[in-house]
Formats: C-alpha cells, sequence, structure tokens
C-alpha cells in the first residue's frame, strides 16, 4: 500500500511545473478573449453551431457556463449550445500538456471535438426549433459563485486551479494503482478496452458530472491505457464543466435542460462505440 501511495504522489508531484504553466497561459488567454467570444457568439446566428465548436474548444472555464447563460436568454439555439458543450473539455488540455502528450494528438482530439460539435450542432438546429425566452443573468457573478476564479489575479487562479487539480491528479492516480493492483491490469481491459459499448456508456455518464474532477479522471484513464480513445472521447464529449450544472439553475424549462443533457449523452455514447467498433486510435 505504501509503494502504491508513493509512486502515485511522485507521478502526480512531476506535473506540477507544467500545470502551473499552462493554467497561467490559458487564463490569460481567459481573460483577454472572453468578452469577444462572448460577443461573438452572440452574433453568429444560424451558423452558431460552427462558432460554438470551434470556441468551444478554447481552454477557458467560464465559456460553457456563458454558454448556458446566453441559452437561456434565447441568444443561441440549442445546437449552439450542444456544440459548444461537446467540444469543450474542461481539464483535458492541462493534463495532456503537463503529461507531455504529443501535440499532433492533442490537436486531433480537439479537431474531433470540434467537427462532432458542429455536424450535431446543425443536427440539432434542424430537427429542434426553440422559442426565444427573456431570462437575464450576469454571467461574472455566476462564474464567481461556483468559484471559476474569473475575475482573480491570473497567477492567484492558476495556482488555485493547480492545486485542485493536482488533488485530483495524486486521488485518481492512488485510486488507479490501488484498483490495478487489487484486480488486475487484465480484468480492467476486459471491462473497457475489449468491450465496444461498456466503456463508452460508462465513460459518458462520468463525463456529464459536473466537475473538473470527470475530465481528470477520463484522460488520466487514457493516459493510463486503461480505456480506448473512443471510450475516451465519449466521456470527454460530455465533460462540459460546469455548463450543465448552470443549464439547470438559469434555465426555468426543466424539460429543456433535460432533452439537452440526455442529446449530449446519447450522442457521447454513439460516438464513443462508432470509434471504437471502426477501432479507430491516434
Amino acid at each position: 500500500m505504501l509503494d502504491i501511495i508513493l509512486d502515485a504522489l511522485v507521478d502526480s508531484i512531476k506535473l506540477l511545473p507544467f500545470l502551473f504553466i499552462v493554467y497561467v497561459i490559458m487564463e490569460f488567454v481567459e481573460h483577454k478573449s472572453n468578452a469577444k467570444l462572448e460577443n461573438t457568439i452572440k452574433k453568429s446566428g444560424k451558423y452558431g453551431p460552427v462558432l460554438g465548436g470551434i470556441l468551444g474548444i478554447v481552454p477557458q472555464c467560464g465559456f460553457s457556463v456563458m454558454a448556458s447563460n446566453l441559452y437561456a436568454t434565447g441568444m443561441i439555439t440549442t445546437g449552439t449550445l450542444i456544440a459548444i458543450f461537446l467540444s469543450t473539455s474542461d481539464e483535458m488540455l492541462p493534463i495532456f500538456l503537463s503529461n507531455g502528450i504529443e501535440l499532433s494528438i492533442i490537436f486531433k482530439v480537439l479537431v474531433s471535438k470540434a467537427i462532432i460539435g458542429i455536424i450535431f450542432g446543425f443536427l440539432i438546429d434542424f430537427f429542434i426549433r426553440r422559442r426565444k425566452t427573456q431570462i437575464k443573468k450576469n454571467i461574472n457573478a455566476i462564474c464567481n459563485k461556483e468559484e471559476c476564479h474569473c475575475d482573480e489575479n491570473i497567477f492567484l487562479s492558476s495556482l488555485k486551479h493547480t492545486i485542485n487539480i493536482f488533488m485530483f491528479i495524486l486521488f485518481i492516480n492512488i485510486f488507479l494503482n490501488l484498483i490495478i493492483y487489487l484486480v488486475g491490469k487484465d480484468s480492467i481491459s476486459n471491462i473497457f478496452i475489449n468491450n465496444s459499448f461498456v466503456g463508452p456508456i460508462i465513460c459518458s455518464l462520468v463525463g456529464l458530472i459536473p466537475n473538473c474532477a470527470s475530465s481528470v479522471i477520463i484522460t488520466q484513464l487514457f493516459i493510463n491505457g486503461t480505456i480506448t480513445f473512443g471510450t475516451m472521447m465519449s466521456g470527454l464529449l460530455c465533460s462540459s464543466g460546469m455548463g450543465v450544472l448552470m443549464l439547470f439553475k438559469v434555465n426555468k424549462n426543466k424539460k429543456d435542460n433535460i432533452t439537452i443533457l440526455l442529446l449530449t449523452y446519447l450522442i457521447g455514447i454513439f460516438v464513443g462505440i462508432l470509434l471504437n467498433f471502426i477501432n479507430y486510435n491516434i
């Protein structure tokens, strides 16, 4: 047990400086571009899914929150919101970068999520027509209430993100090492890697959890070789961070919210199973 904890601690500590640097860069981008992105997505009109899918991959904590607020006010369509949810990856990017994953692989994942978001965004807008509502909320107030640290000092906010994610990674590494020790990697592989259906169903459900822990878990499982690329994609497509939680807070139409949640979940499962079936990898 001591060896399991020490191995997990060493592996996690190695990531600390890289995590902090990545978060400083991400915070800088977020502070500089947040207002511009909001205005751009507001004016997107029928091309909303395109902009949503592309802008969704920009690494910033508040974008899915902002999208939920814009949806509740009737400024963007259902397809645009889901395109943003599908393309947003929450904590995937910093985890990949801090683990030294090749940039070509990261690029493929981000582009794939954007394309998937755009395609399904247009399909959903084609079949679903939504009336505009008149709900007004302050995005920054919501973001601050949920402790996104959007308006704090860049370095302080980066440090908080780094510490939070480090603790998640440490816990996940200990947990995974313990499970592998007790159950065996072959048994785990039989569940997630050798079964094209079970992995996407479970990971998509985990991805819906409105917390950064979900994307951390899914990304770490892929890096450790525990799940396939398709299964990882199914989970990350559903990992919109606090976006889903904000949707239920600001949009009073609960049936509408459940439909969006269910569509996101089903799309994640479908894409994951399809990628596993064709044995697609990167």
